[in-house]
């Protein structure tokens, strides 16, 4: 059977279109031989488009079949279809997600685990996750003014630190650099000085502290010691002994008793001043005239005279 140009032409046509439609959809990723289950959701807006995947933990599993605008609800209705190998419930969630920072947008299928499979045409609860992008856009005019403020902060310290660093000379900057590099020199040596200090007498450093620890433990061991000798009950006695001592006091101030009456009475002081007095002038008569004193059985009587101021200085 000869078969004629033109049904030549036909089929390699055809056999064109095919391979073409067959290489479109290899390159998109979709495999033209396998089946899928179709699934129903709806969002409040579009944020899809047709070659937006459906993954399941970040892997692809499905695509996006039809997605059109619902007049009476108001809603986007998106359907996709997913392998037949997953098996998932009909509880779950399929979320709207952006996949990277350039904007591509995602349906990932949050899966309940609850056992109640979902089945092909079912309509799954959607849910939208907020993005990154977004995220940032909310608060961009918050990070700009801080940026403002930042920069304008960096602005100041520059101007403040070339106002620091004039110089008449060319060589400003490296010389208030060259400054700053002898302080760190100097530091350097001062670092290396006390080092060597503390190296040098490392073992005289190390014998202070052991007599540290050997005088801590002798105070220790007093406290014990003072402990054991119940200082507590001596310094009660003691406190105990000061407050007799405050109310004895307390009560010669106020003329209680014979010595508190001998310190606030005055008349009992003159009383006894004067007779001591008298008891001195006595023992001076007794002194100066012995005579008068021996006759004291005698009737006559000697009077008695006063005793002149020089025998009252020579006595």
């Amino acid at each position: 059977m000869k078969i004629s140009r033109e049904v030549k032409t036909a089929i390699l046509v055809l056999s064109g279109i095919a391979l073409f439609i067959f290489l479109f959809t290899y390159l998109k990723g979709e495999d033209i031989f396998s089946s899928s289950n179709n699934y129903y959701t709806e969002f409040e807006y579009n944020g899809l488009s047709m070659s937006s995947p459906v993954t399941v933990k970040g892997n692809k599993i499905g695509k996006i079949e039809e997605i059109r605008y619902d007049f009476d609800s108001g809603k986007t209705i998106v359907e996709f279809s997913v392998t037949p190998q997953l098996k998932f419930s009909k509880n779950s969630k399929v979320s709207l997600y952006q996949t990277s920072l350039m904007g591509g947008n995602a349906l990932a299928i949050l899966d309940a685990n609850d056992g109640q499979l979902a089945e092909p045409g079912d309509f799954i609860q959607s849910h939208v996750k907020e993005g990154i992008i977004n995220a940032l856009g909310d608060d961009f005019s918050g990070i700009s003014k801080d940026l403002g403020v930042t920069l304008r902060s960096a602005d100041t310290l520059v101007s403040s630190l070339n106002t620091l660093v004039v110089d008449e000379s060319d060589d400003g900057l490296q010389n208030t650099i060259a400054e700053l590099n002898s302080t760190l020199k100097s530091f350097k040596s001062v670092a290396n000085s006390a080092n060597n200090l503390i190296s040098n007498n490392d073992k005289k450093i190390a014998s202070m502290l052991e007599n540290f620890d050997k005088t801590a433990a002798e105070i220790a061991i007093l406290v014990n010691g003072l402990n054991d000798a119940n200082l507590a009950n001596t310094v009660k006695n003691l406190d105990e002994m000061v407050l007799k001592f405050n109310q004895l006091a307390t009560g010669l101030e106020a003329g209680e008793g014979s010595i508190g009456k001998l310190l606030k009475d005055e008349s009992l002081y003159n009383n006894l001043d004067n007779a001591s007095k008298e008891l001195q002038l006595l023992l001076l008569d007794i002194k100066l005239h012995p005579a008068r004193y021996r006759r004291i059985l005698s009737k006559r009587e000697i009077p008695y005279e006063e005793p002149t101021q020089e025998e009252l200085n020579n006595n």
